[in-house]
């Protein structure tokens, strides 16, 4: 068997060696090429050289004999000297530089006949000879001397150039040689590479691209899918694995559906019990499956689309979970829907949950909740208006007996009763607190909203607890942006929101600090600050300070029972605001509140 590893190898290894192949025949080439340049270089370099400095330097000696006849005998003798030493140099050079067939006789010749030159030369430099003899010798012996040296040194030349350019011509052609050599290489390399390609598209491409087209298959359900495995390398083991795969899926789907299958019919059997209304929904709002309570309620029946049964809200709430990765409730009014079911009133917490491919939409039974909120209401608002009628009378009473209408008092009555008026007086505030705080919360309480100015309401605010706030010796700053926009209040509400958090801050506020009001534009709405300098409030107890009757340790008792905040908070919330607060302990605290803008302000 012939496996993918194996053809990968046989490839790949032919590539291998071929260019190991190229590399040795370049190496070669290269390397006589080199040989060759080498010879070009420096062997017959160095004679053409030499031959050319014997020639010259013989040209120089015969000028210098010509300037001795001329009369300058000691300027041509200086010439002859040095320019004999030189020519011997060079022949020298020539000597031990013999590289070509019959060069080594003509540079013996060349020397015999230079050592004739010589003793010829030191006859007609002679000047005791008389000039005549001397001219008449150099031109019967010294000059035809002169001729045959330079005629076999030009040869010797002609010989060492004509072999340069021979070995010019040998590089030439060896360097078109492995030009074609390698040329001829890589046109095999490329040929096999094509090869190799194809063939590695039948062997390894097609396989795998079947295998991927039956992957996919497999991916969109169809486990039937049987592949061909008549490959014995790997592709076909790997086909042979992928049936098997398959026929292991085939059997775990039918498991899971007779699992699901009972899955399913337990899960129905006990949502039919579930005392909550409870259903899971599709992608497109239709019922799979719902409790009793569901169907009874609701006429969340299965099969049946939410859409149809006309409920508004649940509409908008099934958008809302489709939107988001986590539960979300109604938009309703107090998170409450008010549903009748026969002759009784029921009251329902919806909430949906996003669940893979689906909704589950949950419906809790606060009716209970509800009606003990509403007998709170009740309770607290029959308590009050009960108590207000005789606290009047003892409030009434004591009044007329501090102004002593009844008869004289004397210190210690007197001051029994200023202590029952102030007793009876925040009794009667924390009894309007509650009214308000029941009205407020149950609906009834009426908000006359129309556009104030934000500066007039923080100014009035301001200017109630002014002479407050000089007596205690506290600085009551304001900081009003210029050129706010008309807010949508009540301003006797929101007056009674600047007085509960201007009181506490002056309150908790020592001598020498400030107390500062801001008011500055959040874009729909204003945001107002009310800013002290006071002991400020632990971590912990801020986020309690908003609830009702919560009390932060170690107040005195006269601070009040935990309603005034808890009253900001109703109101700022029934104008659409909010409310919030930040607190370091020993630098103060920072009690916020927003109020919307009209909606047809200029921008």
């Amino acid at each position: 068997m012939i496996g993918i590893r194996q053809k990968l190898l046989l490839g790949f290894g032919g590539l291998l060696l071929i260019v190991a192949a190229m590399g040795v025949l370049t190496i070669r080439q290269i390397d006589l090429l080199g040989g060759a340049i080498d010879v070009m270089l420096k062997q017959n370099y160095r004679s053409v050289v030499a031959c050319q400095n014997m020639t010259a330097s013989l040209e120089r000696i015969d000028s210098g004999v010509l300037f001795t006849f001329a009369g300058h005998y000691n300027e041509g003798m200086t010439a002859v000297r040095l320019h004999e030493e030189n020519f011997r140099h060079a022949l020298q050079v020539e000597l031990g530089n013999i590289t070509l067939p019959g060069e080594e006789q003509k540079a013996l010749r060349i020397g015999e006949l230079f050592m004739e030159y010589a003793r010829v030369l030191e006859r007609v430099t002679d000047p005791s000879e008389p000039l005549s003899l001397r001219q008449n010798q150099y031109f019967s012996i010294l000059h035809p001397l002169f001729r045959e040296i330079k005629q076999l040194s030009g040869e010797v030349l002609e010989m060492n150039q004509s072999n340069m350019h021979q070995a010019n011509d040998n590089a030439r052609l060896m360097a078109a040689t492995a030009h074609n050599t390698m040329l001829a290489a890589i046109l095999a390399s490329a040929v096999i590479a094509l090869l190799f390609g194809y063939q590695s598209h039948r062997w390894i491409l097609l396989p795998i691209q079947k295998l991927i087209a039956s992957a996919e298959e497999i991916r969109m359900g169809n486990l039937d899918l049987v592949l061909d495995t008549t490959s014995n390398d790997e592709i076909g083991t790997l086909s042979r694995s992928f049936n098997e795969m398959a026929a292991t899926l085939r059997k775990m789907r039918k498991s899971d559906m007779d699992t699901l299958l009972r899955t399913r019919s337990a899960t129905q059997e006990v949502f039919k019990v579930l005392p909550s209304p409870v259903a899971v929904l599709d992608l497109k709002g239709v019922v799979e499956i719902s409790t009793e309570t569901a169907e009874r309620y609701f006429g969340l029946k299965p099969g049946v689309n939410v859409r149809d049964l006309g409920h508004k809200w649940l509409c908008g709430l099934l958008q809302s979970a489709s939107n988001r990765d986590y539960a979300s409730e109604s938009e309703v009014p107090d998170g409450f829907i008010q549903h009748f079911v026969g002759n009784r009133e029921y009251f329902f917490q919806p909430l949906a949950v996003s669940v893979s491919a689906g909704t589950a939409l949950i419906l809790r039974d606060v009716t209970q909740v509800f009606e003990q909120l509403e007998l709170k209401r009740s309770v607290i608002a029959t308590v009050s208006h009960q108590l207000k009628t005789p606290l009047t009378s003892l409030r009434m009473s004591i009044h007329l007996l501090l102004e002593e209408r009844v008869g004289n008092l004397n210190e210690q009555q007197a001051d029994l009763l200023f202590a029952a008026r102030d007793e009876s007086e925040r009794l009667e505030h924390i009894l309007d607190d509650l009214l308000d705080l029941n009205r407020i919360e149950y609906g009834k309480a009426h908000l006359n909203i129309h556009p104030v100015s934000p500066s007039r309401m923080c100014a009035e605010g301001i200017e109630a607890f002014a002479l407050n706030a000089r007596d205690q010796g506290v600085k009551l700053e304001h900081a009003i942006a210029e050129g706010l926009p008309d807010v949508m209040a009540d301003p006797e509400r929101v007056r009674h929101v600047f007085a509960n958090l201007l009181s506490n801050a002056l309150r908790f506020t020592p001598p020498g600090g400030t107390v500062t009001v801001r008011a500055a534009d959040d874009q729909d709405t204003i945001r107002f600050t009310v800013e002290d300098t006071g002991e400020g409030i632990s971590p912990e107890h801020i986020i309690h300070l908003f609830e009702q009757f919560y009390r932060v340790p170690g107040q005195p008792a006269e601070s009040g029972i935990g309603l005034g905040l808890s009253i900001v908070k109703e109101i700022v919330e029934a104008h659409g605001g909010t409310v919030s607060a930040q607190s370091q302990t020993g630098k103060g605290s920072v009690f916020q509140f927003t109020l919307p803008v009209q909606k047809n302000r200029k921008a």
